[in-house]
């Protein structure tokens, strides 16, 4: 019986050793944010430029910058717009940017603060983006009110995203096979 409460033991001292040293890594692994303040630049709905640094709003998705939406029986440029927005969000001298993590793109990911407003949620309550993480209350408002994207019908960005890439592939896989073929 001692034997057998031994092994349990040294079983459970190693698996809290090891869960020990994963932490330990993690917290070295842990970088600092990294905290941007000037002028910025919108890129579009979702995403900002600073001299040469390129940010995407962390949580957020906004329309694609050639997107349209309906509102009302009519379509808008809800892609322009969600960048005006976020420009006009940006414009103020107090607006700070912090982020540590990278997206595929190699963009920073970051939360924008201004004046005490979390610029990222802001744009979802506006109706000017979708919540993509942590912005679901502010989503739940914008549609409660109608706001920007929900006072009418819209593709979701990412939908645009996937058709624009699914298009130009066969688009490219097309012109392909007619400079295979001949056939054009």
């Amino acid at each position: 019986m001692a034997r057998g409460f031994r092994t349990i033991r040294d079983g459970v001292t190693a698996f809290a050793m090891l869960a020990l040293i994963w932490l330990v890594a993690a917290k070295l692994n842990d970088k600092p944010d990294t905290v941007h303040a000037g002028e910025f630049h919108a890129a579009d709905g979702d995403s900002l430029t600073m001299r040469a640094e390129r940010m995407r709003l962390k949580g957020i998705d906004a329309p694609e910058l050639n997107q349209s939406c309906e509102r009302g029986g009519r379509r808008w440029a809800c892609g322009r717009e969600a960048k005006e927005a976020l420009q006009g969000l940006v414009a103020r001298r107090d607006t700070r940017c912090s982020g540590a993590g990278r997206d595929q793109y190699d963009r920073l990911l970051v939360v924008c603060r201004s004046g005490g407003i979390d610029l990222n949620g802001e744009m979802v309550v506006r109706g000017m983006a979708v919540a993509y993480g942590n912005y679901e209350r502010e989503e739940e408002r914008a549609r409660a009110q109608r706001a920007g994207l929900w006072a009418g019908t819209f593709e979701r960005p990412r939908d645009v995203r996937d058709h624009e890439r699914r298009q130009s592939g066969f688009e490219d896989a097309r012109r392909l096979g007619g400079q295979v073929t001949g056939w054009q």
